[in-house]
């Protein structure tokens, strides 16, 4: 048997060449004292590989329509056996690939290996980091929901301020406005034309890679070169298996965010970037009106290329970093300038999303439950009662929530009729709409659909769940539920919780609730991040 194998061996080789393929890929030689931190490569080569299996499994099912794209994705993550874990895969994975792919470019500054005879190979590499980039953008829009359709919104927007601006937003968009040609245009540049450059420059990459070998530690040892495999690889294998537990452990516990279906029409609607475009985003607060093209068009471009100029502005053969102190503080600049932006836009951009009118929902609809005659008749300028923000109810909950809830507990024979007294969710809510009152914040001024949602959760959500810190925390907190769960799962929890889980308690609210009820509600904790 043994015998029988080597020959067909034998005969494959010697029509394929394999075993001079094998040796080629396999037997590299390694300079002795490569570490740990040469395995960054590898990593970015693996998620690349994850990233594009993971992409042919979600074309099976996705339909580049902007009528039915949001449903189809909705499909994957409902119906399709483990597809939610596929989509996570691919929707985490984006975020995972841009940090080894940066991680990658500070490990080649760091060390120097960018240098002569290597210069190329890092222009080649800095091209497959920008089509990285464009593919996490390109395959933004594609869910089609109200994340995705304001943020290309936004894109689109942005590239108006370069040269040939309208031109070049008009091929983004593929029409008049953004809608179906936009969606196919993106998807068949993220399926079509980005996947091409990034074969063609990874192939170009490994091959220049190979072609001068891998650089090494900055002061190389004496000691012979060791083959790629086992040593090397070895440590490859342990770190790639590392960041794939992580990110599957991602995918599996953290459900992909999906928003609310793209809305044209919504145009309160705040748009938000990923992380890795938020610095970008950031910048442009910063220069507005007629500086924009500051923001979209010269910084990055600076950045950019004296990043691709980087080997020949350092041509001294020095590789270590305490000889090039001007690229390393270079580098520090940017980093810093980098994450700072990106603080400032993530904190921006969760202030925005809380809530726009300073009071969170409890509040708004406490302020309407106030109104009711029920308070009003007497906590009002000359009533038998204090205003509402009087100090003993603001400084004791537990009063305040008996009081409102039964009024005659306080004060006898003032029991409202014929409703009685208020639940204890909108008792809650006007708790909370007494602390803000108290705090001194500006009066709210909500949308119709955000009133409404604001009225559901006072008047049957309180009860149970905290909002913002304002409720009741005998249920999950809905702070940022939509981080956890998109619109379609909070909609059929919502209306059948158990459809959801067969153990629920929670009551259902698809007979209690009118569909506009039931869209605001679902719309505003969707957005919830």
């Amino acid at each position: 048997m043994k015998r029988t194998f080597g020959r067909l061996a034998d005969w494959i080789d010697s029509r394929t060449g394999w075993r001079s393929v094998r040796a080629h890929v396999l037997d590299e030689p390694i300079p002795e004292g490569t570490g740990w931190w040469f395995t960054t490569g590898s990593v970015v080569l693996f998620l690349l590989g994850v990233q594009f299996a993971s992409g042919v499994v979600l074309s099976f099912y996705y339909v580049p329509s902007s009528t039915s794209a949001y449903d189809s994705v909705r499909y994957v993550m409902e119906q399709v056996t483990f597809g939610r874990i596929v989509r996570g895969l691919h929707v985490f994975g984006a975020s995972f690939i841009v940090i080894a792919a940066v991680v990658h470019m500070l490990r080649v500054v760091v060390s120097g290996s960018y240098k002569k005879p290597r210069e190329v190979t890092w222009i080649s590499g800095m091209l497959l980091l920008l089509v990285i980039l464009a593919f996490a953008l390109t395959g933004y829009l594609l869910p089609w929901d109200q994340r995705a359709y304001w943020a290309t919104t936004v894109t689109i927007n942005i590239a108006r301020s370069g040269p040939f601006g309208e031109y070049v937003a008009g091929v983004l968009r593929g029409g008049p406005a953004l809608g179906a040609l936009t969606l196919l245009r993106w998807y068949a540049a993220h399926v079509f034309l980005l996947p091409a450059a990034l074969f063609a420059l990874t192939a170009a990459h490994l091959a220049l890679m190979r072609r001068h070998g891998i650089s090494g530690p900055v002061r190389p040892r004496p000691q012979p070169s060791q083959p790629f495999y086992p040593y090397h690889a070895l440590k490859d294998s342990i770190v790639i298996a590392g960041v794939f537990a992580l990110l599957l452990t991602m995918a599996v516990t953290i459900r992909a965010p999906l928003d609310a279906i793209a809305d044209p029409t919504n145009a309160s609607y705040v748009p938000r970037p990923e992380w890795y475009f938020m610095s970008l985003f950031q910048l442009l607060k910063y220069f507005p009106g007629p500086l924009e093209p500051v923001a979209t068009i010269v910084i990055p471009g600076v950045v950019i290329g004296g990043l691709l100029a980087l080997p020949f502005l350092d041509r001294r053969p020095d590789r270590h970093p305490r000889q090039r102190l001007a690229v390393m503080a270079a580098f520090a600049v940017l980093g810093a300038g980098v994450s700072g932006l990106t603080y400032l836009g993530m904190r921006d951009a969760t202030a925005s999303s809380r809530d726009d009118t300073q009071w969170n929902a409890l509040a708004i609809a406490g302020q309407e439950f106030a109104r009711d005659e029920r308070c009003m008749k007497c906590h009002r300028a000359g009533g038998v009662a204090n205003v509402l923000d009087e100090t003993r109810m603001r400084k004791e909950p537990r009063w305040t929530l008996a009081h409102v809830r039964d009024p005659e507990v306080i004060a006898p024979g003032l029991r409202p009729a014929p409703a009685g007294g208020m639940s204890e969710a909108q008792a809650q809510s006007i708790l909370s709409f007494m602390r803000e009152v108290s705090g001194g914040d500006g009066t709210p001024a909500p949308s119709a659909q955000e009133r409404t949602a604001a009225l559901v959760l006072g008047r049957y959500c309180a009860m149970c769940h905290m909002i913002d810190g304002a409720g009741a925390s005998t249920a999950p907190d809905l702070s940022s539920v939509g981080a956890r769960h998109d619109a379609a799962w909070l909609r059929m929890w919502i209306t059948d919780p158990e459809s959801v889980d067969a153990f629920a308690s929670m009551p259902a609210f698809g007979t209690t609730l009118t569909p506009e009820q039931l869209d605001a509600v679902v719309n505003y904790l969707a957005a919830r991040k």
